[in-house]
């Protein structure tokens, strides 16, 4: 990928990501109006950001770490940030039970389980799993520790495998719970 050396170049090699961000806005944040505001928002602090830019980084890289900023950013003014409590945290670690994810999934079911998986999670889950970036681009995306992005891909994935054993029917250890 060339260097941006314009603000026109800039915005030709920019505008390409807008889809990804948006679909990452989208399943974060739950909210098709938000997360158009919060694409919007990225734009606007990349373009004015865009002196700051680094030549030869990844500028997907670098806008994800953007929006992730403007969702925190938004979060802490419009909404209380909800954290799990110390005994459920205690019971994710604890959980040794997978089950097994059915081959006849739905792209809406596994979207439908994403959504129910708690935020911070699911951006971690967003960024690593959908995206593919590394873990220390998500670690500087989202502004945590390499350590942390590891625990919530792990703890996020287990809960995303939970949610979508409800969508397995048929299975022989479906037809175990129900005996």
């Amino acid at each position: 990928m060339s260097v941006p050396q314009t603000l026109d170049e800039f915005e030709s090699i920019a505008m390409q990501h807008m889809n990804d961000l948006y679909r990452s806005a989208r399943r974060t944040l739950g909210s098709q109006t938000e997360a158009e505001d919060v694409v919007q928002e990225t734009y606007l602090q990349a373009w004015k950001s865009f002196h700051r830019f680094e030549p030869g980084t990844n500028i997907r890289a670098w806008l994800f770490k953007i929006m992730f900023h403007v969702i925190n950013h938004h979060r802490r003014k419009t909404y209380r940030l909800v954290t799990l409590k110390e005994e459920e945290e205690f019971m994710f670690e604890q959980m040794t039970y997978e089950p097994p994810v059915s081959p006849e999934l739905r792209d809406e079911d596994i979207l439908a389980a994403l959504d129910r998986v708690p935020q911070n999670f699911r951006a971690v889950i967003l960024l690593a799993d959908v995206q593919e970036f590394s873990y220390r681009e998500v670690a500087e995306a989202l502004g945590i520790p390499i350590g942390t992005v590891m625990s919530r891909l792990n703890r996020g994935r287990q809960m995303l495998r939970a949610h979508l054993a409800g969508f397995a029917p048929g299975t022989k250890i479906q037809a175990a719970f129900a005996a």
